[in-house]
């Protein structure tokens, strides 16, 4: 896993991060890695908190929040990933005059969640069946989080499942919402911001604050990963 992390082209994620607000990272899980995450689903001992979406009208699906000590392979991931996206991070708060720095290492953003009293693990599975879908949302958790996330796509689109697709909104100032529809395939990573980002407008930079969510999958089983960096209240 860390040389897998060490192959991605950085230097490209960091300029679609810029440019988009997104990037995605092609085949970085396998499809036997996929199958382990899937197969994990039903291990309550994995697990801190099972969150039926319906109930609180967050969509309809389910998800599941990791317990700590992570799995090793989303350990690695999350540790090893952190330090490339704190330098997009840091950029974006300096450009927009914002006084937030994030730490260099993943270990020190955790020690900031903790002295906030946010110590719960926020990494998650779901899985969506026929009909199911997540509203439109940001994963904040409490007073220090990081604004960039990641998914990682277990399944195979229109072959596993139908519809389902990844859904991003932008909100421009003064302006209607921009919508963009992702559909990326089996073991891709999906880098993407948490809670606004950048834009360069003619008088400088503003924050464009954007959302995210799934749209309906109308057949089939849709799984995903989601690593957020920073731990919950």
């Amino acid at each position: 896993m860390e040389e897998k992390i060490a192959s991605v082209n950085w230097s490209k994620v960091v300029e679609a991060m810029h440019e988009k607000g997104f990037a995605i990272i092609p085949e970085f899980l396998s499809a036997d890695q996929c199958s382990e995450l899937i197969n994990g689903y039903d291990h309550p001992n994995l697990y801190r908190k099972t969150v039926v979406m319906e109930r609180y009208r967050f969509g309809l699906g389910e998800y599941k929040y990791f317990n700590y000590p992570l799995p090793d392979p989303i350990q690695i991931i999350r540790t090893g990933v952190y330090p490339k996206l704190a330098t997009i991070a840091n950029t974006w708060m300096k450009v927009l005059n914002i006084a937030t720095h994030f730490p260099d290492t993943h270990q020190a953003l955790l020690q900031q969640c903790q002295e906030n009293d946010q110590t719960k693990a926020t990494v998650l599975i779901l899985k969506y069946n026929d009909g199911g879908y997540n509203t439109l949302h940001q994963d904040l958790y409490g007073a220090v989080y990081f604004p960039i996330q990641i998914v990682l796509f277990l399944n195979e689109p229109d072959e596993d499942f139908t519809g389902g697709e990844f859904v991003l909104t932008e909100q421009i100032p003064r302006a209607q919402p921009k919508v963009i529809v992702l559909k990326p395939k089996k073991g891709d990573m999906l880098i993407f911001t948490t809670n606004f980002r950048p834009v360069k407008g003619s008088k400088g930079y503003y924050r464009v604050n954007m959302k995210h969510g799934v749209s309906e999958v109308h057949t089939g089983v849709r799984h995903t990963l989601g690593i957020i960096f920073h731990d919950a209240l």
